[in-house]
């Protein structure tokens, strides 16, 4: 049995400006409206904000399929948003807003920007993201997490459950085709708009080598060592596949997080096994010198691939 994490297919397009991420904000009043319209980078996102209900739905109704988070606003209104979002088929990336003085301990954790509670009670959906207004500085890095969930959520998430609604398998089918569409779209998206840093949104601490069991680190680590094996004994054949080759196992060891250090022992573990081979052929063992060029490039590539991803600073925007 072999154990993969899913690869993301390479692209090198340059990060470009546009298009931005469409923000729907609603909920909030106009003074944290004001605030999250201040530190979010027009040049990365635009945000519209219905002022009713009525508006809010009209603007899911016309730009579902453009819009990239939501930011709604705990209050009596938000069990009725989330309903019609629901009944609508309609899923999207959404950070959750909470008063400051909320001071209910069982969300305060929660609440903290880059927390995650798996055990918690959601609204919406299990992927999104909660906020205090106390914390609105790290809005955009919430907005980005909150994609970052929403492209893993599985076509059967888990979904609030309403004790008196009756189950409506036109509606969940619906609803599992609109989100495939829409991971895709974003995953599109990611890749015009941020080159290389649309694969950062596609890592999930979840598929981290750290965070794999046992049995799954050992499998993993026997297939990335499988895949460079296959790139030492292709790397000085003819060929226009190796790029593909090596940027393919550095996607899956970016997206498992693997440690430059872990790289670089499999790349000893494979010479020393051709050192062996060589020895009982009666050949020099030299030739595996060679292949110090495979690690450099290797390396190369993945150190391209984390400079690339790391999401800009606002002073460098």
């Amino acid at each position: 049995m072999s154990f993969l994490i899913p690869i993301v297919i390479s692209f090198t397009a340059k990060p470009s400006t546009s298009p931005t991420l469409l923000i729907c904000l609603f909920g909030a009043t106009q003074a944290v409206i004001d605030a999250a319209k201040a530190v979010l980078d027009p040049e990365r996102y635009s945000v519209i904000t219905p002022t009713s209900q009525s508006e809010f739905f009209h603007v899911i109704e016309a730009e579902r399929q453009q819009i990239d988070c939501l930011v709604l606003h705990t209050g009596p209104s938000l069990a009725n948003l989330v309903s019609w979002l629901h009944d609508h088929a309609t899923l999207l990336p959404a950070v959750i807003l909470q008063p400051a003085n909320d001071t209910d301990p069982s969300t305060q954790q929660a609440l903290l920007p880059g927390s995650l509670d798996f055990e918690r009670i959601f609204f919406y959906h299990s992927a999104e993201i909660y906020l205090s207004e106390s914390h609105l500085d790290y809005l955009g890095d919430e907005i980005n997490r909150a994609i970052a969930e929403f492209l893993t959520l599985s076509p059967v998430c888990r979904l609030p459950v309403t004790p008196a609604a009756e189950p409506d398998l036109t509606t969940d089918l619906t609803t599992q085709n609109f989100l495939m569409l829409q991971q895709r779209r974003l995953t599109d998206k990611l890749k015009e708009r941020l080159g290389y840093l649309g694969v950062y949104y596609k890592r999930s601490p979840r598929n981290f080598l750290r965070n794999l069991t046992a049995n799954e680190q050992h499998n993993f680590l026997q297939e990335l060592k499988k895949s460079y094996r296959e790139i030492i004994i292709g790397y000085f054949a003819e060929g226009a596949s190796l790029n593909q080759k090596i940027d393919a196992y550095v996607d899956v060891a970016f997206l498992a997080d693997i440690p430059v250090s872990k790289v670089v022992e499999i790349h000893m573990e494979i010479m020393d096994e051709f050192a062996k081979q060589l020895k009982l052929e009666g050949r020099s063992e030299e030739v595996v010198l060679d292949y110090r060029l495979t690690l450099i490039d290797t390396l190369a590539h993945l150190c391209e691939m984390y400079r690339r991803s790391i999401p800009r600073e606002s002073s460098d925007s």
